[in-house]
């Protein structure tokens, strides 16, 4: 008999804490392999009858879990900024799935106009989301402000994707009990949430932190979020992929990619776990988690980064994400 997904035996703990405890052996290809075995995991079920919305879906993570998801019966549909590379997407995964159904919106998830111009498509077709997964993002080593003044980074991982859920909520609701996923990254365990350094300026810019900056504040405001709708049957999960092997990846820190490499998850293991808490019902039973390999984490890894007003800290960012926002959700 097979053990559920989220409960491993005692030597199958032994050797996961090991594992996350190690980070490397966590994070690489090492982790993934080791506790799919241990873990026993069985293949994700049929997803037809499911309406599955991915961002940032034409290459790496985000595309393998719209092919997944289109797979598995879903109709999907990709959120993305550049209409040749979303009609190229949709091709590939319609030649692999004939039956599939899969479309695609076109939206810069860094500009709050284009954002809800997407949104305005969606809610026009009237399809329940059952599953909403922001995937959309990069690292840039550039500062960069958008058309509405707000830093690029923060814009495209936090504050893009918050309006856009918002904005998406008549459909999450319609498809209730329904999940929302964003995609995060271990980059954020070495950074602390506070509002005063959370938007970098062009001066003291760093990418790299600016990066873990804006995922350390995914999972505060995902608390938030599942705080405030947990009577509503949408259910708001945080995961990271762990290190795996990108365009994105390369680009952005090929020093990393170079030394890295042999040990960089494949795009598939990466995307397991978003296919996983976008498919499986165990993902219900629960809100504002955090996980890596079909596993729910810890949050912190160094005490330097831990808050000391956790339900405070959620608050103030949900508040300056909505004063940011604000002007695109009364139009």
């Amino acid at each position: 008999m097979r053990q559920s997904q989220t409960h491993l035996s005692p030597i199958g703990r032994l050797v996961d804490n090991l594992l996350e405890a190690s980070v490397i052996g966590s994070f690489s290809r090492v982790g993934y392999l080791a506790r799919r075995r241990i873990g026993h995991w069985a293949p994700l079920g049929e997803q037809k009858g499911r309406h599955v919305v991915v961002t940032g879906a034409t290459s790496g993570i985000g595309f393998e879990v719209a092919r997944v998801m289109s797979r598995l019966g879903a109709s999907v549909t990709i959120i993305a900024r550049n209409e040749e590379r979303s009609k190229k997407a949709v091709e590939q995964i319609s030649q692999e799935s004939p039956d599939s159904a899969i479309d695609f919106v076109l939206a810069d998830m860094s500009e709050f106009a284009s954002v809800m111009e997407a949104s305005k498509v969606l809610l026009s077709r009237n399809r329940p989301i059952d599953a909403l997964i922001h995937n959309a993002g990069a690292l840039s080593h550039t500062f960069t402000l958008t058309k509405e003044g707000s830093e690029a980074t923060l814009s495209t991982h936090l504050l893009a994707p918050h309006l856009l859920t918002q904005l998406l909520l008549p459909l999450l609701e319609q498809a209730s009990p329904s999940r929302v996923i964003m995609v995060s990254s271990g980059g954020m365990y070495t950074q602390k949430f506070t509002l005063k350094t959370l938007e970098m300026s062009a001066l003291h810019y760093d990418g790299v932190v600016a990066y873990a900056r804006a995922k350390r504040a995914q999972l505060v405001l995902g608390h938030e979020w599942a705080r405030r709708y947990e009577t509503k049957r949408i259910v708001f999960h945080v995961m990271h992929p762990g290190w795996v092997d990108t365009p994105g990846i390369s680009s952005a820190l090929p020093v990393f990619h170079r030394l890295m490499g042999p040990l960089l998850r494949k795009v598939n293991q990466g995307a397991d776990t978003i296919e996983w808490l976008a498919a499986n019902p165990v993902a219900l039973t629960s809100s504002g988690k955090f996980w890596l390999d079909r596993q729910e984490r810890l949050e912190y890894k160094l005490s330097r980064t831990r808050s000391l007003s956790p339900l405070e800290d959620q608050k103030i960012l949900w508040d300056w994400c909505n004063k940011k926002i604000e002007g695109y959700l009364k139009n």
